[in-house]
């Protein structure tokens, strides 16, 4: 599927790698449907864009918000060929802390957000994916959903966010089992440390310490080589049902 002339839904496009992707895409001729809860952010990246770009606030928990997205950027560029999850939080919370058992809202909140939220859109993507024509290949459509290392190798004070993006990695497989009848592909890419605003305000001698995990390159990935192996999943017909590590060779320690 080259990317020219398609459509493409971005979720959690106002910043790191779903903004690297949507400005990526962007450039390669496709139309972005960016959603995100940052309207400040996103409507930057749309003045940014232009034309080939319209932003929509939306929260990805939310049907009626994510469907009214999808429907209004259908009306304005046409069909959907694809769409991009990057949307969600961190959190670190001890499953017995200082101050007691891990709060509960906390732990679901996280994966109202990062779980919860992905097949939400994933859902609503693929109702609009599966009625396109279908190409020479049979193919109508491509999702990619992110999830982490920390699915493999979660930290300590990681359970819930361990917990959903190991759950987005469970899903890859099934999804693409049962997409492939309608000529959808799906894949998740799994990031290591990458340069994005959730490593603000972190001391440098904790992120050096786990760049010294890494393997080569030894330093944090960057937004836009996120947007490149995006690129290649959608351009590439056979990478599908796979959960693609992008992490220098990361292994994560227990601390």
């Amino acid at each position: 599927m080259k990317l020219q002339n398609r459509v493409v839904l971005v979720a959690g496009c106002a910043s790191g790698l779903g903004a690297a992707t949507a400005r990526h895409f962007a450039s390669l001729g496709a139309r972005i449907i960016g959603i995100d809860r940052n309207a400040e952010l996103g409507g930057r990246l749309q003045d940014e864009a232009k034309e080939d770009f319209l932003f929509v606030e939306a929260d990805v928990t939310s049907e009626e918000a994510v469907s009214h997205a999808i429907r209004t950027g259908i009306a304005r560029f046409g069909p959907l060929s694809g769409a991009v999850i990057c949307a969600g939080v961190v959190h670190g919370e001890k499953v017995r802390g200082r101050k007691g058992p891990h709060q509960l809202d906390s732990f679901r909140r996280v994966v109202d957000i990062n779980l919860i939220g992905t097949f939400n859109v994933v859902r609503l993507a693929v109702d609009n994916l599966a009625t396109n024509e279908a190409d020479a290949d049979g193919e109508r459509g491509v999702v990619l959903m992110t999830a982490s290392t920390a699915a493999f190798e979660g930290q300590i004070g990681q359970a819930a966010y361990a917990a959903a993006k190991g759950a987005i990695v469970s899903m890859t497989l099934p999804m693409a089992r049962e997409l492939a009848a309608l000529g959808i592909r799906v894949c998740t890419v799994a990031p290591g440390l990458f340069e994005t605003a959730i490593w603000q305000g972190i001391p440098d001698a904790s992120k050096n310490s786990l760049i010294e995990t890494c393997q080569f390159p030894r330093r944090m990935g960057r937004p836009p080589e996120f947007a490149l192996l995006a690129q290649q999943i959608f351009e590439n017909p056979m990478l599908n049902g796979s959960v693609l590590r992008l992490d220098g060779a990361l292994r994560m320690n227990s601390t």
